[in-house]
């Protein structure tokens, strides 16, 4: 069985990794399995840090699309024309595609072009705003899928009610969590702790990547402002990259009290180490908010929503959209401990990789 995982950007190898991991592990039982990795984008993509696939342990991709722009519509014609290319001269069984991309709707729209089964990782997840380029990319996604790899319950129960047929969808559990399993012990004490002079348990991580944030300067400086009159004396730290890194630190210099510190982007093991040992996190992204919720650290959405609704009615999330006041009310309960009771939501064991491939393989 020949099968192509495809990521269309960074965060999709920590989803996919634990699935090259099964697979191999499989291959002793079942030597004619094999997987191809297939990047969407450029080899020397600035994202893509050195040190990713060893920190990942996983080889880097096999196949590089060399897709790099800005525009959603040209990354979708672009990934199609060359994954089609690759799939007519690569016999494919299934093709594996993570998440919401636009580069992952176009691989999932070639490959069923191709007749070829389709699996979606992390199926059925949905914000409900059709405006968003997002949330259509995850319906046609889901649309056109054979194989619908949920994380829980509310995923499946959402693509059962938009029609799919039950068996198509397989509650394999949180697939991130795979990777923070694998890679808990693994964690590396970054530098800049050490050059900051911050203690365990006593700094705030903030991670910002929303292009409608950073677009409303006025609103994130207020919001900005709150989060470093309520952290007080204790230090909010921003591994930021590329255009966050300029907005944040324009606006930090702007402010009366100047509290943030930006660094630089750190790799996979030490920004796990960062998060694992804050005290709390503020972030836009729903990836970090998940390594929060597993690791028991309050964590403050910067969105009125999020795909992964477990994180807050089960785990350690709050979601205060773009509301200043909402935000200095939260950040006040984060920096003196009066963080609600959480746990952790329903199989997220770390054996969601190891479900997938016994599926896959049937």
């Amino acid at each position: 069985m020949n099968i192509c995982i495809v990521a269309g950007a960074r965060p999709n190898f920590v989803k996919v990794a634990p699935i090259i991991r099964a697979v191999e592990k499989a291959r002793a039982t079942r030597p004619d399995l094999c997987y191809t990795l297939v990047y969407a984008g450029k080899e020397d993509d600035p994202s893509l840090e050195p040190s990713l696939f060893a920190d990942l342990q996983i080889a880097p991709p096999s196949v590089y699309l060399g897709v790099d722009s800005a525009s959603l519509n040209e990354i979708t014609g672009r990934v199609m024309g060359e994954f089609e290319q690759y799939l007519l001269s690569h016999p494919t069984d299934v093709v594996i595609v993570v998440d919401d991309l636009a580069s992952t709707m176009a691989a999932a729209i070639v490959t069923k072009k191709q007749g070829i089964r389709l699996a979606h990782l992390v199926a059925g997840t949905r914000s409900f705003d059709i405006r968003m380029p997002k949330e259509i990319n995850r319906l046609v996604i889901d649309g056109l899928s054979d194989l619908l790899f949920t994380a829980g319950d509310g995923a499946s129960n959402i693509a059962t009610r938009e029609g799919a047929s039950l068996s198509k969808i397989y509650k394999v559990g949180n697939i991130l969590m795979d990777s923070l399993r694998f890679n808990h012990s693994r964690w590396t004490r970054p530098a800049c702790m050490e050059q900051l002079g911050l203690r365990d348990g006593h700094y705030v991580v903030f991670t910002l990547n929303r292009k409608a944030l950073l677009a409303d300067t006025d609103n994130l400086k207020a919001m900005m402002a709150t989060m470093v009159e309520q952290a007080g004396d204790v230090p909010i730290v921003a591994p930021l990259r590329g255009q966050a890194a300029e907005v944040v630190g324009r606006i930090n210099g702007q402010l009366a009290q100047p509290g943030i510190i930006i660094t630089a982007p750190l790799g996979y093991l030490d920004f796990g180490y960062l998060t694992a040992h804050a005290l709390g996190i503020v972030t836009d992204s729903g990836n970090v908010a998940e390594e929060a919720t597993f690791n028991s650290v309050p964590c403050i959405t910067l969105n009125s929503y999020t795909e992964h609704i477990e994180t807050v009615k089960v785990g350690s999330n709050v979601l205060v959209g773009e509301d200043p006041q909402l935000l200095a009310e939260h950040m006040g309960r984060m920096v003196h401990g009066e963080w609600k009771a959480c746990g952790i939501p329903d199989r997220w064991d770390g054996r969601a990789a190891e479900r997938i491939v016994q599926i896959l393989i049937g």
